[in-house]
């Protein structure tokens, strides 16, 4: 299993960043450059508790599809994402949302995934895609942060 955490400051409100993060629209426009998008479950709009989504993606030239339910659901201080089905053999993604004292908010991601195949999984892991992972949380949330920032504060 690998774990890691990306923590990420927005200059807005802790409500407002969480209903950006929790937007299928907004993940998949974040997502642009490995062509994810919705496909199944909830494929637009603000996701809840129990909501699933498909997500269909390219990384490293493969097509992959991956299901996931929101297993927490607390507005405006997190939610959780968990895989149902897909590539890994565990996928959990904490997103935590704390009001920084000065009107804007710290984001933090917190996530922890296991490869399939094993030890050859172990490896890749190591030497891959715990980059590759953390790589595409932080040009997430940079875009999180962008559209939060420019959109008025939800309530």
């Amino acid at each position: 299993m690998t774990d890691f955490e990306i923590v990420t400051h927005v200059m807005a409100a802790p409500e407002g960043v969480f209903d950006v993060s929790v937007d299928v629209d907004v993940h998949a426009a974040s997502m642009a450059r490995s062509s994810e998008r919705a496909v199944g479950g909830v494929t637009s709009g603000a996701l809840r508790l129990g909501d699933t989504v498909t997500w269909r993606a390219r990384h490293f030239g493969v097509r992959w599809r991956l299901t996931s339910v929101i297993s927490t659901y607390d507005r405006p201080d997190r939610f959780v994402d968990e895989q149902v089905s897909g590539p890994f053999e565990r996928w959990h993604h904490v997103h935590r949302f704390r009001p920084d004292g000065h009107g804007g908010t710290v984001m933090s991601d917190v996530i922890e995934f296991t490869a399939p195949f094993g030890p050859v999984g172990d490896v890749a892991e190591r030497l891959v895609l715990r980059r590759y992972m953390a790589g595409l949380i932080e040009a997430r949330n940079q875009y999180v942060k962008k559209v939060a920032e420019t959109t008025p504060t939800a309530g």
